[in-house]
């Protein structure tokens, strides 16, 4: 494979982005002290009906979907969702195979948006993933209207669920 035509995470970006050092970070760093219910926290993590999680993860399939070979189109239900469940996008990145298909990403504040897609059989899987006050069951109304269909199944997983608990941080 050509070196040039190789993309290199990270290079030329000009997001601000850096890789995190955690040398010398240990255990006793970390403030367990705080209450993790506590809504001024700054984590982004979820708190709701007693559970702290790091965020709503839905794995969603476009099933007899239309466009799903358009990149436009993906990229513009990319923006409706993260504009319609109240995220922030960085950066969206798609690509088009040949003969057909598109695998791509939105990068969120509170997490991401990808998709890969067979239009042949009209198939899209997508993942929406979100941290924080981010509603990800709002982009399931948008990739039905973007992609024609009614036919969209979801399975939620709820991101460190379990993980933490109020007798873990105390």
């Amino acid at each position: 494979m050509d070196g040039s035509n190789l993309f290199q995470l990270g290079t030329g970006l000009e997001t601000g982005a850096q890789a995190e050092d955690t040398r010398g970070i240990t255990a006793a760093h970390i403030d367990t002290t705080r209450d993790i219910f506590d809504a001024d926290r700054e984590d982004h993590f979820i708190r709701r009906d007693g559970k702290v999680f790091a965020g709503t993860h839905l794995i969603i399939e476009v099933v007899n979907g239309h466009g799903l070979d358009d990149e436009a189109r993906i990229q513009q239900a990319f923006r409706d969702s993260v504009e319609l469940c109240g995220a922030t996008l960085l950066h969206i990145h798609t690509h088009k195979f040949s003969p057909q298909g598109v695998s791509g990403v939105a990068v969120l504040a509170e997490s991401h948006i990808s998709v890969h897609t067979w239009p042949e059989i009209g198939y899209g899987a997508f993942d929406v993933f979100m941290c924080g006050d981010a509603n990800p069951w709002r982009a399931v109304e948008v990739l039905k209207a973007a992609f024609a269909t009614d036919d969209v199944r979801v399975k939620e997983l709820l991101r460190g669920d379990g993980l933490v608990t109020d007798t873990a941080a105390a």
